[in-house]
């Protein structure tokens, strides 16, 4: 079976209305890849700069797949956190991106985006905090039902990802 391994990091946050940011974030394949090693999903820590508005999380990732096919190729999900300074947890951002389909060391930057909801929920999230958050958080990376949403334009997240590919050249897939 081919093999695919993933070894980088989250390196961080910017572009987002407040600092003092965490992330959470998972992994999603398709049916016919079988993790061998490392943790689908993860989270960082709350990181508070001092100067500028990139937080800095290096936060690393380390998966090892196999797989029969190229069908459900990995993708990265992520939600960002701001934490108050009361220990309140408010959403700022859901986005998503596939993982490079080719060898070597990969930048990525992931735009993120969050629900508006309605002008009354706008309201209240200025004064108590909060909003709305996705139901299923499948909508973030599968496009089913997420053209409906009114969305904002949030911050970005940088990850910076080695890939390794072994034997998809015996299955037909040049690297």
């Amino acid at each position: 079976m081919a093999e695919l391994h993933i070894i980088g990091q989250i390196v961080g946050a910017s572009g987002f209305p407040q600092s003092s940011l965490f992330c959470k974030w998972g992994i999603h394949t398709g049916g016919a890849w079988r993790l061998l090693s490392g943790l689908k999903e993860g989270q960082t820590q709350v990181d508070l700069p001092q100067t500028g508005d990139m937080a800095y999380w290096s936060h690393p990732i380390d998966l090892h797949y196999t797989t029969k096919g190229l069908q459900g190729w990995p993708k990265l999900h992520l939600q960002v956190w701001h934490q108050d300074s009361f220990g309140r947890c408010q959403l700022y951002g859901y986005g998503y991106c596939h993982v490079p389909s080719s060898p070597g060391q990969h930048t990525v930057r992931c735009a993120t985006w969050r629900p508006l909801g309605s002008w009354q929920e706008q309201l209240a999230q200025m004064f108590v905090g909060g909003g709305p958050q996705l139901r299923s958080p499948d909508l973030i990376y599968s496009g089913a039902d997420r053209y409906r949403l009114q969305t904002e334009a949030m911050g970005t997240v940088e990850l910076e990802l080695g890939i390794i590919m072994r034997h998809f050249d015996k299955h037909g897939v040049e690297c």
